[in-house]
């Protein structure tokens, strides 16, 4: 089982990147704009900047909706290859089989 902190530290990450996703996505996009002056475009770079950092997407780190863990991560199961192998032999996720030879 992961830190409590540092799934809770994500978690709080999550909210900050879905209040400010829409803003964030808006002031890309001018600042993409040719049309824009230079000095409009330093601007909106400045807006972006000020708004918190842990609001990106990349902030996010993928972990285990089981365990917390943030390695060996599967995105289709959102787990962890621990909890993954644990679940799937206990028959727990449809179509899940563990091989054996």
């Amino acid at each position: 089982m992961a830190k409590k902190s540092a799934m809770n530290k994500n978690a709080r990450r999550e909210k900050l990147v879905a209040k400010y996703a829409k803003k964030r996505a808006e002031l890309k996009e001018q600042i993409y704009n040719k049309d824009l002056g230079e000095e409009e475009r330093w601007m909106v770079v400045m807006q972006l900047a000020a708004l918190p950092r842990n609001g990106a997407k990349t902030r996010l780190r993928n972990r285990c909706e089981v365990t917390g863990r943030p390695r060996g991560y599967y995105r289709k199961f959102k787990m962890s290859r621990i909890g993954l192998r644990e679940l799937g032999s206990a028959g727990k996720i449809p179509g899940v089989v563990k091989s054996s030879w």
